[in-house]
C-alpha cells in the first residue's frame, strides 16, 4: 500500500495489486496533474516488478506466457486442477491426468503413456504441458545393488539421485534439491562444487517418479524419499516442501509424510520454518561435539552454533506429537570420534526426542579426513547406548559408484575451498588410520 499527497488531497494506491500495463491509461490525468505523483507511482510499481516475481513464473509450474508449455509435475494438485479446469475440461478429468502421471504404474512422461483420456483432452495437452523436466544420462549401478542416477536438465547442469534397494521392502529413493550446494561441509565432495542453482518442486518430484517408472518392475516398490542427495534442502525450502506435498497426495504417488526425511546442516530459521509447516521426518547432520571442530568442518555453524542449533530443536519439538528428529553423525578419524566426543554428544541430546545414525565416512578425491575404524565405530556407538540413547550404525551402500553418503556430484576445474584445520586436528589427521 501506497501513500501519497497530490494538492493536498490523499491518494492511497494498492500497487501490488495494479499491473504496470496499465498504467499508461489510468495515470494520464494524474502525470499531467501531478507529475511527482507519477514518477513515485512508477518507481514503485517498477520496484515491486523487478523484486516480487510471480509464484508462477519463478517456479515455472503455470506459464502465464501463451507459447510457454506449463510443467505439470512443478503443481500442487490444487494448482493442478485449476490449470485443467481454466482449459475448460472437468475435476475429474484433472484427477485422471494426475494419477497417469503419479499412479496406475504409469508414470506418464509423454502423451504417448497417457491412458483413458479423450482425444480432445489430449490434444489440448499435447500443445498446452510439458511432461518432462530432465532427460536421463546414466545410470551406474554399484556392487550391492543401489542405482545411482544421472539426469541431465535443460539447461544442461547434471544431477544424481540414488535408489537404494532394501530385501525388507523399504527401498529408499535419496533426491537432490540443489545442482551442488553453498554449505562446505569439509567431508562432503557434493560441497567442493559450491551451489550452481536451486531444482524446481517438478525437478524434485521427477527424480521419485522416474525412479519408480525405472526400477520399480526390478526391485519393487520404493516407499522412502529422502532429501539428502545434493544440495541442502532447507535453502530451497519452498521447493522442497512444494515436492513433499506432491509426493504425499493420496492419489498420486502417495508417499506416507513420516516415510520423507528432509535433511539439513542446520539453517536455523528455514529449520523451524519445515517444523511448524511439514509432518515430514527431519534429519539434522550434526557431524560434532564443539564448536571449534564443527565450524571447521561444517562453516554453516558460524553462524548457526551447537547452542542455537538444539535449543531451537528442544523448543520446536515440544509443540510436535510423537515427534523424533534424527540426527546424523559422519565419523572422521582423530577428529571426531573419542569417548570424550560420544560422551560429549550424549549431554548435548538431552531433552531433544531424538535417533542417532553413526554413519562410515566415505572417502572421495581431494578429502583430507579417513574413515574411524569399525572397532571404533562400535565403541561409539555402546557409549551412546549406554548413556540412553536410541542409536543405529549406517553402513555405506553404493560407495564403488560413488553413490554413498557425501559421494554425489563433479566439483569441476573450480571448488569450494578447503578451510585451515584447527591446530589441534592437524597431528590427529596426519596419524589418523
Amino acid at each position: 500500500m501506497m501513500v501519497v499527497r497530490s494538492n493536498h488531497k490523499v491518494l492511497v494506491m494498492a500497487a501490488i495489486s495494479i499491473p504496470i500495463r496499465l498504467f499508461s491509461k489510468s495515470t494520464q490525468l494524474i502525470k499531467s496533474s501531478s507529475p511527482l505523483f507519477f514518477n513515485r507511482l512508477s518507481l514503485a510499481a517498477t520496484r515491486l516488478s523487478a523484486s516480487k516475481p510471480s509464484v508462477w513464473s519463478s517456479n515455472k509450474s503455470i506459464s502465464t506466457n501463451a507459447n510457454e508449455k506449463a510443467v505439470l509435475k512443478g503443481m500442487t494438485f490444487a494448482e493442478f486442477q485449476t490449470w485443467v479446469t481454466s482449459h475448460g475440461y472437468r475435476p475429474g478429468q484433472a484427477l485422471m491426468l494426475w494419477k497417469c502421471l503419479y499412479g496406475h504404474n504409469i508414470w506418464a512422461q509423454s502423451i504417448e503413456d497417457l491412458e483413458g483420456l479423450n482425444k480432445d483432452f489430449k490434444k489440448m495437452l499435447n500443445k498446452q504441458a510439458e511432461f518432462k523436466v530432465f532427460k536421463l544420462k546414466d545410470i551406474l549401478t554399484a556392487s550391492d545393488g543401489t542405482r545411482k542416477i544421472l539426469f541431465t536438465l535443460e539447461d544442461g547442469l547434471v544431477i544424481e539421485t540414488v535408489v537404494i534397494p532394501n530385501d525388507k521392502g523399504r527401498t529408499t529413493v535419496c533426491v537432490s534439491s540443489q545442482v551442488g550446494c553453498a554449505m562446505n561441509c569439509q567431508f562432503c565432495y557434493t560441497g567442493r562444487m559450491g551451489l550452481k542453482r536451486n531444482l524446481t518442486a517438478a525437478e524434485i518430484v521427477e527424480q521419485a517418479v522416474f525412479a519408480r517408472r525405472l526400477l520399480t518392475g526390478e526391485i519393487g516398490s520404493i516407499a522412502n524419499v529422502v532429501f539428502m542427495g545434493m544440495g541442502e534442502p532447507l535453502q530451497n525450502i519452498d521447493n522442497v516442501i512444494k515436492a513433499i506435498d506432491i509426493m504425499v497426495h493420496d492419489q498420486g504417488l502417495y508417499f506416507s509424510p513420516r516415510k520423507i526425511t528432509v535433511s539439513t546442516s542446520g539453517l536455523v530459521p528455514q529449520l523451524k520454518r519445515f517444523l511448524r509447516e511439514s509432518n515430514s521426518a527431519l534429519a539434522v547432520s550434526l557431524n560434532a561435539t564443539t564448536d571449534v571442530a564443527r565450524n571447521w568442518i561444517m562453516p554453516i555453524n558460524r553462524k548457526y552454533n551447537l547452542s542455537l542449533l538444539l535449543g531451537t530443536l528442544r523448543e520446536e519439538l515440544k509443540l510436535k506429537h510423537k515427534y523424533k528428529v534424527l540426527f546424523e553423525y559422519v565419523l572422521l578419524a582423530g577428529v571426531n570420534d573419542s569417548i570424550e566426543d560420544a560422551k560429549r554428544l550424549i549431554d548435548l541430546v538431552q531433552g531433544i526426542p531424538c535417533k542417532i545414525n553413526l554413519i562410515t565416512f566415505n572417502p572421495h578425491t581431494g578429502s583430507q579426513f579417513k574413515p574411524t575404524r569399525d572397532e571404533k565405530m562400535i565403541e561409539f556407538r555402546n557409549i551412546l547406548a549406554a548413556g540412553g540413547c536410541v542409536v543405529l550404525l549406517r553402513p555405506s551402500r553404493g560407495d564403488d559408484q560413488m553413490a554413498a553418503c557425501g559421494q554425489l556430484g563433479n566439483p569441476g576445474g573450480i571448488q569450494a575451498p578447503l578451510l585451515r584445520v584447527p591446530a589441534q586436528f592437524q597431528a590427529a589427521l596426519e596419524v589418523a588410520v
